[in-house]
């Protein structure tokens, strides 16, 4: 059975290359598969398809139950879901309620500190709609590096990255080759972190 604890949020994220996680109460949101099957990749957002029909259920189920979860999870995808159409946002548990309450759910919290939360992140949520992300841009920024910088990375010409970036998106192969880079780089950090311990230990 799923847990409702008053303080608890939903949060989606999804990542410069398209990778979405949503996390309750800072733990990973179960896709709920076993129960209610409508997309095979996971979560989705800013649309009513299936794979925002799975969210929809696994919110829904996470602070009613199946029964409910199962009947209303393709209006709450069209009625909520949808509406997300930025790459991060938040929804507090006692807000998932008021949508069922007003579907004849008859749930509650223990009490409404969650509207609390409601009132803080609403806000940011209306000024991030404000802000047009460029991909390249984000990603060099993310990446503390230039565009020139991840021409060299790629071993593409420049001209091909400003491209990229004047239409605000990259090549499928462009995508995997940074994800490659990005992987590499932890894993360099990982080694050099093991590195600075084996001399730490060396040393008492």
């Amino acid at each position: 059975m799923a847990i409702t604890r008053n303080n608890y949020v939903f949060k989606g994220h999804k990542t410069l290359l398209g990778s979405k996680f949503v996390t309750y109460g800072e733990v990973e949101l179960p896709t709920r598969y076993e129960l209610f099957s409508q997309s095979e990749n996971g979560f989705d957002w800013g649309y009513a398809g299936s794979s925002a029909k799975q969210l929809a259920f696994s919110m829904l189920y996470q602070v009613s139950n199946e029964d409910f979860a199962r009947e209303n999870a393709t209006d709450f995808a069209f009625d909520v879901i949808k509406s997300l159409n930025h790459r991060d946002w938040i929804l507090s548990a006692s807000e998932v309620l008021e949508w069922a309450e007003k579907r004849g759910g008859n749930f509650s919290l223990s009490n409404k500190e969650d509207k609390l939360v409601q009132t803080i992140q609403l806000p940011i949520q209306k000024k991030a709609k404000k802000i047009k992300s460029n991909i390249v841009k984000d990603i060099c920024k993310e990446l503390g590096i230039t565009q020139k910088n991840l021409a060299e990375i790629l071993e593409v010409p420049e001209g091909t990255v400003s491209s990229w970036a004047v239409k605000n998106e990259i090549p499928r192969l462009g995508k995997k080759a940074i994800e490659f880079y990005i992987l590499n780089q932890k894993n360099q950090k990982i080694v050099e972190s093991y590195k600075n311990f084996l001399t730490l230990m060396k040393s008492i």
